[in-house]
């Protein structure tokens, strides 16, 4: 890293932000040099979120300092933030789903900035080309995934001369091949003098990438390190303290008996925006774990929305459950006969916000919990309560509202509650997007004794690495298209990678038979 003056870019001092119940952030000191790449790390719940938010305007501190660019500053708000040069890309996102992606990203800059860019949409269409991020300026927000989303809070950074650039999680959603393209957009940004708070949870990218970084456990900093000269399990013992074990090579299981089956799918998008499906061919057997992979956008929320019934368009014949055709069952059907699903979007879709952590056990559950037209609380109490205390999800109590909870321990809840029903088949989406290490391999042991009992797993995740630490065999989908699968130990992150980029559509469309499992 070069450094460019000896005056800091940013220096917090005692930082301190008590929420009722909870102390978010505890005297929290950290620096930033200009040119610096830092990482910000530590469990869900330990305090990075409230520190980002004080630094971008959004939370405002208790007590505590803030010196930019040697110079002490109130930031009450995000405009002032941006005004400063701050830009910052949430974990969950500040978009208008009513705009388009250029309205939404022109909200956000000053006339003087919009006078200096011109042309905004070319401006954004430029840069997407250059990063690889495929953002259309011209379309709606409500009409992109979560993925998508992402991609555009990247953009919205980017169009800005930002002289800090907070980023959370900016890598879930991009091919090998983008992420590289990207560290080589932000190498370049910090020879500038830009610098970076970097938040990830894949600890190999930390070490790769980031030339310090401050570790946070409770809203305290509990260390600081230079990353390079540490190895990911080094870091995570930093973030969580002693495991008992971590995620390391697991062993691959080969499927016994074909239970699930998705047969010469071919099916128009729903809405103007969404990706036709087109010839999809898969199977998946009994104890074995399929991965899919791919970037947000390319099919996935489509091939998932027509497995589990979200969509309810008539596929019968393509879609069959233990010899069973499915495909013109609604959802609840489909569940009756062994099917759970954990989807990308955990508030909304996942789990209802404002319903207790009992109230959203009973949505998944009703068959077990509710005789003679009569819920049965106090045995969903006690199921509720034991689920709590077997995925360690930390909350205040079955009656605690589902929105109340951190990203990570919402997400084991919901694993945990679609587990707990023994599914035949379990259709997975992003199981770990966007939690800690601790919760991560709580979800990924969980998911591997549910395929050690026997259950078929659909896992569809934009974290390569995930994959091919848990499928036992892969694929990739683009623009609607499902590439061959074959066997994790087969294969590399550079050949799916270059799936994920859709190399493999034309030699499917000159030999079909290679499209089938």
């Amino acid at each position: 890293m070069k450094k460019h003056n000896l005056v800091s870019r940013l220096e917090l001092t005692n930082i301190t932000k008590q929420y009722p119940g909870c102390l978010a952030n505890d005297n929290i000191c950290m620096t930033l040099m200009p040119g610096e790449i830092h990482a910000l790390l530590g469990e869900n719940g330990a305090g990075k979120s409230t520190l980002v938010k004080t630094i971008y305007g959004v939370v405002a501190p208790d007590k505590g300092d803030i010196i930019w660019d040697g110079k002490e500053v109130s930031i009450t708000s995000p405009s002032i933030a941006r005004d400063l040069g701050i830009g910052m890309v949430f974990q969950h996102f500040s978009l208008f789903e009513t705009l388009t992606v250029s309205q939404n990203i022109e909200l956000c800059l000053s006339k003087a900035q919009l006078d200096k860019i011109g042309d905004l949409a070319k401006r954004i269409t430029h840069l997407s080309n250059e990063y690889g991020l495929n953002v259309n300026p011209t379309r709606y927000v409500h009409s992109l995934s979560i993925g998508e989303r992402q991609r555009v809070e990247i953009m919205r950074c980017l169009v800005q001369s930002v002289k800090l650039l907070i980023l959370d999680e900016p890598t879930s959603v991009l091919t090998p091949q983008e992420v590289a393209g990207l560290f080589g957009v932000l190498r370049t940004l910090s020879k500038e003098g830009c610098s970076i708070l970097f938040i990830s949870h894949k600890l190999h990218e930390v070490t790769e990438i980031c030339h310090k970084a401050t570790i946070l456990r409770g809203g305290k900093v509990v260390d600081t390190c230079i990353p390079n000269s540490e190895t990911p399990a080094s870091i995570a013992k930093m973030m969580v303290g002693d495991l008992a074990e971590q995620d390391a090579g697991y062993i691959k299981r080969e499927g016994s008996k074909q239970i699930f089956h998705v047969k010469n799918l071919s099916l128009p998008a729903k809405q103007p925006f969404g990706t036709t499906l087109q010839n999809i061919n898969l199977e998946l057997k009994a104890g074995e774990i399929l991965g899919i992979a791919g970037v947000a956008g390319n099919g996935q929320d489509e091939l998932m929305a027509i497995i589990s019934g979200e969509d309810d368009r008539n596929v019968k014949k393509s879609l069959s459950l233990d010899n069973l055709d499915i495909g013109h069952l609604h959802a609840g059907e489909r569940r009756k006969l062994g099917m759970a699903y954990v989807p990308e979007e955990r508030l909304g879709r996942g789990a209802v916000p404002e319903m207790s952590l009992m109230e959203n056990t009973l949505l998944t559950h009703s068959n077990g919990f509710v005789k003679n037209g009569l819920v049965e609380w106090k045995n969903i109490k006690e199921y509720t309560s034991a689920l709590i205390a077997k995925y360690k999800v930390k909350c205040h109590g079955e009656f605690s509202e589902a929105k109340s909870l951190s990203g990570g321990n919402l997400q084991k809840f919901i694993m945990g509650r679609e587990i707990g029903q023994n599914p035949k088949v379990l259709i997975c989406a992003h199981p770990t997007w966007g939690v800690d290490v601790g919760a991560a391999l709580a979800i990924h042991q969980a998911l591997l004794a549910l395929r050690d009992q026997g259950a078929a797993i659909l896992l569809i995740s934009e974290d390569i690495d995930e994959l091919f630490l848990l499928a036992d065999r892969m694929a990739a989908v683009c623009d609607g298209h499902l590439s061959p699968l074959v066997k994790t130990e087969t294969t590399n992150i550079d050949q799916i990678g270059q799936w994920m980029a859709g190399t493999f559509i034309n030699k499917l469309s000159n030999h079909p038979q290679e499209a089938k499992a």
